[in-house]
């Protein structure tokens, strides 16, 4: 391993869609694999990227160099979309089955016997938990939905507010509200808009279909303009043809012609409706500027569950389709470990690993792997995630060469690069969550 504030990452397998500024020379360009993967050099100085050449025409000089024989480097991973307050709950509160509206009443009933003013240990520690595990495995920025019910918000935005300040230097934090639009009504609604300025947070709820809907989203842009706030939105998490919440989202984007970021998250009955709703809504979700962030491995555990019965579809929405409509698309863990989804780690590799085989992002890989890097970096308005010159030395590197070997382990022996210095990559035991 590299101990040095200077040094060479030498025989790097780099996807060519994260070096927007490498320059090919026409043989060059006939090394890129099939996979879309080029042989680089890095050089690294006091925790910058300095430099990036294709391998065979890269200076040669006495620089400390570590040898990584084709071994992929990515930039560090960007998970946008969690619950870090409900994560590690299932232990005690699990889902008896699997339905999303099991979900909903074991959540409400955990907030019910676990959450007090006593519960502040209990919300940092697991919250924590999943920030190590994020750090560990490379992820360097996370956007964490958190309830927001009228007994639970001041308690939980305290510790998101201590945990960001205690990680800064690690982890870049966005807080975003997870209320039903109706609770944006009346006073309590500017309360919960100002606590959330406050935090530099992002304004979120979940639309669904009432006759109160255009009503709802009109307050909530309004809410969000006045407090100069970005939106990010769950909405058609089912599988029902006719919930339109993109589309009413989208709508009501341009007739305020608001200004700020909009993510909609989840959009799964997007994928089972018809091809003219379809055309329609994308056309409307390109016009209002929106970026969609799809949960592949919690909806593929949510959607068409029903006893006895194997389920029909795979719950992603229609990654492929909004791409093509030049839509921005991020992919993201959402649920860990409790009622929503009971499994995870908080690896964005498992994350993209998961999402290309429900989606089909292979064959061919194009660029796809920007779901979980530079794409959600923009959405979430963080500094550029490509790799370039200038940028910060926050690098994910694994032994495996090629996608087929990447996506085939867990690449538990992966390495991370923060700020040009490796990292201890040891995952917390979970008995710290006894």
């Amino acid at each position: 391993m590299v101990i040095s504030s200077h040094y060479r990452l030498v025989n790097a397998h780099i996807p060519l869609c994260l070096l927007p500024s490498l320059r090919l020379s026409s043989q060059q360009i006939t090394n890129i694999t099939k996979e879309g993967l080029i042989c680089c050099d890095l050089e690294i100085k006091a925790g910058k990227i300095i430099g990036i050449y294709p391998s065979e025409s890269a200076p040669t000089d006495n620089l400390l160099r570590w040898d990584l024989k084709k071994g992929i480097v990515l930039p560090c991973f960007v998970d946008m979309h969690t619950h870090l307050d409900k994560g590690h709950i299932w232990e005690r509160t699990p889902n008896p089955d699997g339905t999303f509206n099991s979900a909903l009443i074991a959540v409400g009933s955990d907030r019910s016997n676990n959450y007090s003013n006593s519960s502040y240990e209990d919300i940092y520690r697991r919250m924590e938990f999943g920030l190590k595990c994020s750090y560990a495995q490379g992820t360097k920025a996370i956007r964490t939905h958190i309830d927001c019910p009228s007994t639970q918000f001041d308690l939980s935005l305290q510790v998101f507010a201590d945990l960001q300040k205690e990680w800064r230097d690690r982890l870049t934090l966005q807080a975003v509200s997870l209320v039903t639009l109706e609770d944006y009504d009346g006073a309590r609604g500017e309360i919960l808009a100002d606590r959330i300025a406050d935090l530099g947070g992002i304004l979120g709820g979940v639309p669904y279909a009432n006759p109160h809907l255009e009503a709802q989203l009109d307050r909530l842009f309004n809410l969000a303009s006045d407090r100069h706030l970005d939106l990010d939105l769950h909405t058609d998490e089912n599988d029902d043809p006719n919930s339109h919440a993109l589309k009413a989202t989208s709508e009501a984007a341009l007739r305020h012609n608001f200004k700020g970021k909009i993510v909609c998250d989840h959009c799964c009955s997007l994928a089972v409706q018809s091809e003219s709703e379809i055309k329609e809504t994308l056309a409307l979700v390109k016009s209002a500027k929106i970026g969609i962030v799809s949960l592949p491995m919690c909806n593929l555990y949510l959607q068409d569950r029903q006893s006895m019965r194997t389920p029909r579809w795979r719950g992603v929405t229609l990654v492929h389709e909004l791409k093509q409509a030049g839509i921005p698309v991020a992919i993201a863990s959402d649920n860990v470990r409790d009622p929503f989804f009971a499994f995870g780690n908080h690896d964005g590799l498992e994350v993209f690993s998961t999402a290309v085989r429900i989606a089909h992002l292979d064959t061919p890989y194009s660029d796809w792997i920007k779901v979980i890097t530079t794409t959600p970096s923009e959405l979430m308005g963080l500094e550029s995630n490509f790799l370039v010159a200038g940028a910060s030395a926050d690098l994910v590197i694994f032994n495996a060469r090629y996608f087929s070997e990447l996506l085939s382990r867990p690449q538990s022996d992966r390495y991370v690069i923060r700020n040009g210095i490796a990292i201890d990559t040891t995952l917390p035991d979970y008995a710290e969550l006894d």
